[in-house]
């Protein structure tokens, strides 16, 4: 008789793999709907200044990136309004394909930051250590694996050709065997014989000379 620790362990793995199936399902579109809430969680304090403790890291990179041609309060503006276009178009799944695109080109922005603004974002050593800005930037690498993973889903490849049913280059493809009412394989044809070695059927006259012979 099974015992009864042994029978929690059956039942546990059981459930988690109902869990594992079932989950597996919807995965993409978890990932898809977290980083959509997180972009929202940090797009919409950049609409009231002050809010959010981006802002001017954000904004002086910005800055860099246009030679100062756009101003504070108008990067401020369209990052927010950038951000918050990304949370929907994830959350919703609306033009989806554009809002990835736009995710990308904006976390290379992000990352532009390391570049950008070392002294803000890394400490003074070797190696160097990222200060608490330059770990909030770097946490958005987990952001990207997951666009990445929710991308490579969106996107249907098309199905390879199987490799047995496909003839070899420069072969033709061997006829199959002859189905159960269907037409019977070709056969394969004699060879052509020279005209002087085709026999020649016998005639009354060659019997007549073989006999008086």
């Amino acid at each position: 008789m099974e015992s009864f620790p042994a029978r929690m362990v059956r039942s546990s793995r059981r459930r988690a793999d109902s869990f594992a199936r079932a989950y597996r399902r919807v995965a993409p579109g978890v990932l898809r709907i977290s980083v959509g809430v997180l972009y929202l969680w940090f797009g919409l304090p950049k609409f009231f200044p002050g809010a959010s403790p981006a802002e001017d890291l954000a904004t002086r990179c910005m800055s860099l990136m246009t030679f100062d041609a756009v101003p504070p309060d108008v990067s401020r503006f369209l990052l927010a309004l950038m951000e918050v276009g990304i949370g929907l178009g994830l959350v919703t799944g609306v033009l989806l394909r554009v809002v990835l695109a736009v995710f990308f080109v904006h976390m290379t922005g992000v990352f532009a930051t390391l570049v950008l603004l070392p002294n803000d974002v890394w400490t003074h050593g070797v190696p160097p250590v990222p200060t608490l800005e330059g770990q909030y930037i770097l946490k958005n690498i987990v952001l990207v694996v997951a666009c990445l993973t929710v991308a490579t889903r969106e996107r249907r490849l098309p199905r390879p050709a199987s490799s047995e049913s496909a003839p070899e280059p420069g072969l033709a493809p061997e006829p199959g065997p002859a189905v159960s009412g269907g037409a019977p394989l070709p056969t394969a044809a004699a060879p052509a014989l020279p005209p002087d070695t085709v026999p020649r059927p016998r005639t009354p006259g060659d019997l007549r000379g073989q006999f008086a012979g």
